[in-house]
């Protein structure tokens, strides 16, 4: 099984081909496709490389499926003892994302 460490945005999460996953809004129309070097960390079955902080001539191939915008999230303040009291919310835009490849620049043995 081969996995790898990626960061996106900000935000590092632990990926692998063929699945999705939901990510912070990325400025890119659906269905595109993206490449990205910054990967942290790479595990084969063979082989663990891992990143100082990146992996050299690791690239991670993925698919944007859908912008959306995520459950509403409620914040509640107050302060003690003055009756104040405030609750606001909002929604977070989320993207799906599919990791489509998860490939390392491999040498030719002399």
């Amino acid at each position: 099984m081969k996995y790898a460490v990626m960061a996106i945005s900000g935000s590092q999460y632990l990926v692998e081909e063929s699945k999705q996953y939901t990510v912070d809004r990325l400025k890119a129309k659906e269905g595109d496709k993206l490449n990205s070097n910054q990967v942290l960390l790479i595990v084969d079955d063979k082989s663990v490389k891992i990143g100082q902080p990146l992996v050299k001539d690791a690239k991670i191939e993925y698919k944007v499926i859908k912008h959306y915008k995520g459950k509403k999230l409620r914040v509640f303040t107050y302060k003690a003892k003055s009756r104040y009291r405030r609750r606001i919310g909002f929604r977070p835009y989320l993207t799906d994302i599919q990791i489509l490849k998860i490939s390392t620049a491999t040498k030719a043995k002399k």
